[in-house]
């Protein structure tokens, strides 16, 4: 064989040995469990029992190290960076100098905001020994975002699809740890609240705690659901904390859950009028429903993205 035509063979040969990597690579790219893709065909997926899976350790968590590691995470670098995007105002932590805890904090949920918001606006000796309801199917499906997650905020995992709690808020309580729940289940998809689930509730009363109600407004207008970073602008935020509530005798997780979705409805009033006439309103039964209008979704929609005005405090003495 002479040398241009060994060239031209080896030139053919090599050009189909790459076209069959290339094929061959597509080939394993469709087939590949690119991210939670199931091995299992969509047409068998009804009769496969369902899997049951360990949850994702989150003790490490809370130990010492991790603890000091977290405090420097959050007041490094996490609360300078909220306060630079947007301008938080924090009302009623004077509630939590006369408690010693541990507490349950319900708060409704309608942005990523709303955890940091929460941790970062905690005094030290309250931020330090709190944790972090997050839902198993979105912070704990992956590694990286389950450890990130436990690392920077605390969360330990729950199940919302089935409504369940798991046996973890109840040893964190039992252990003196705070406990941060929405008991929407998820953020809301308008800024509105949603009906409140009754684990919290039940919390409380098995494991006689008292429950601190916060309202926030303005975090769907600062980041709403779909975003991955604040609007521009330092958008206003405020958080509203309101006095604990206990179940009292007779009064069982369903009745006790009422009165909180209340409380959380009346500092809602009370943050976008006054404490008077919101405290008013909710002794005859009439605070404004969080659920917000029955209107068309983008009306709703519309409606949360104006920020809400931050009120000042009336100077009663002046110079």
């Amino acid at each position: 064989m002479t040398g241009p035509v060994l060239h031209v063979t080896r030139h053919v040969l090599s050009g189909q040995l790459l076209r069959g990597a290339r094929q061959d690579l597509k080939m394993v790219s469709r087939g590949w469990r690119w991210g939670r893709r199931s091995m299992v065909p969509r047409s068998a997926e009804p009769f496969v029992p369902p899997q049951q899976s360990e949850p994702f350790p989150t003790a490490w968590a809370r130990t010492p190290a991790a603890v000091v590691a977290r405090e420097g995470i959050q007041k490094l670098a996490l609360a300078p960076l909220l306060r630079r995007e947007i301008t938080p105002t924090v009302h009623g932590l004077d509630v939590l100098d006369r408690m010693a805890g541990p507490v349950i904090f319900v708060a409704n949920h309608t942005s990523h905001l709303d955890t940091p918001l929460i941790l970062c606006s905690l005094p030290d000796r309250w931020r330090r020994r709190t944790a972090v309801a997050a839902a198993a199917d979105y912070f704990f499906d992956t590694w990286w975002r389950a450890t990130s997650s436990a690392m920077v905020f605390n969360t330990f995992p729950i199940e919302r699809r089935s409504g369940s709690l798991s046996s973890t808020p109840g040893d964190l309580l039992d252990d003196g740890w705070s406990v941060v729940v929405f008991p929407e289940g998820t953020r809301s998809p308008d800024g509105w609240t949603r009906q409140f689930r009754h684990g919290a509730a039940f919390l409380s009363v098995q494991h006689r705690v008292p429950v601190v109600p916060i309202a926030i407004r303005g975090s769907f207008a600062a980041m709403p659901r779909g975003r991955g970073w604040p609007v521009p602008g330092r958008p206003p935020v405020t958080l509203r904390f309101g006095a604990p509530l206990r179940a009292v005798d007779g009064e069982g997780p369903r009745e006790l859950g009422a009165r909180i979705e209340g409380a959380v409805a009346q500092l809602m009033d009370e943050d976008e009028t006054s404490w008077w006439d919101a405290t008013r309103r909710a002794a005859r039964g009439e605070s404004p429903a969080t659920s917000g209008p029955d209107a068309a979704r983008w009306r709703r929609v519309w409606t949360q993205t104006a920020a809400p005005a931050v009120r000042s405090h009336r100077k009663v003495w002046s110079r």
